[in-house]
């Protein structure tokens, strides 16, 4: 039996890009199969909603907000709901897991980490770092990790990405020999029924978000969640 989770979901309680509340993604995930979803609402150097002036501890209140109200309406109904956030460095953006709210509030400097210093801390703390939409054009440039150094794996299959581009990052993560993930990139509910609603499969349910977090650092993801086709069969669903 396999297990399906989105792992790249924003909400409008702390996204500032995000079109839907999190109460509003659930009962359409629980109806696509779906074993549960992780909030990655963005952090505090992306498009962030909470205002940065913020004193930190009050920061980390809203910013985590969006995660709680739809953790709250996954219990409710049976959706599993799990906790990471995105992070823009320079041009880039990075998908954070293992980390949690109290975790936040005892770390600002996590507000203002080189990406060397984020990825040594996330790693410290027990969590890990997924390079988000590699390949995807901005300022003129491809985006795509040149190395593992400053990651854990690659989300390979992005739902905002095109197909060439997630091919490209596909290719990327097995030269570099790091984990492929996929994910939605969702930011509005309605968006789900329109076949962009990506995922990854494990075999084993996740209990707490180190679950998943094992399973990037040892590689054990079972297949991603694409559309039929979009890579070879050994890659996608």
């Amino acid at each position: 039996m396999a297990f399906l989770y989105e792992t790249h979901l924003h909400t409008k309680e702390s996204s500032a890009c995000g079109v839907s509340g999190g109460r509003e993604y659930i009962r359409k995930y629980l109806d696509l199969g779906y074993t549960g979803i992780i909030t990655t609402d963005h952090f505090f150097r992306g498009n962030c909603l909470a205002n940065r002036n913020l004193p930190w501890k009050k920061w980390v209140n809203e910013f985590c907000r969006g995660h709680e109200i739809t953790r709250e309406e996954g219990a409710r109904l049976g959706l599993d709901v799990f906790f990471g956030w995105e992070e823009t460095i320079g041009a880039d953006d990075y998908l954070i897991y293992g980390l949690d709210k109290e975790w936040l509030l005892e770390h600002p400097e996590s507000s203002d980490w080189s990406l060397a210093e984020q990825f040594e801390e996330v790693r410290r703390y027990g969590g890990c770092v997924v390079h988000a939409h590699p390949c995807r054009y901005a300022h003129s440039n491809k985006r795509v990790p040149s190395s593992k150094k400053h990651v854990d794996g690659i989300e390979a299959a992005n739902s905002g990405n095109n197909q060439t581009s997630d091919i490209m990052a596909l290719s990327q993560a097995k030269k570099l020999n790091v984990t492929a993930t996929a994910g939605s990139d969702i930011h509005c509910a309605a968006d789900i029924w329109t076949n962009i609603a990506f995922g990854v499969y494990l075999d084993k349910k996740m209990k707490t978000i180190a679950d998943y977090v094992d399973a990037i650092l040892n590689n054990t993801i079972s297949a991603l969640k694409v559309p039929a086709g979009y890579f070879d069969s050994s890659a996608s669903s």
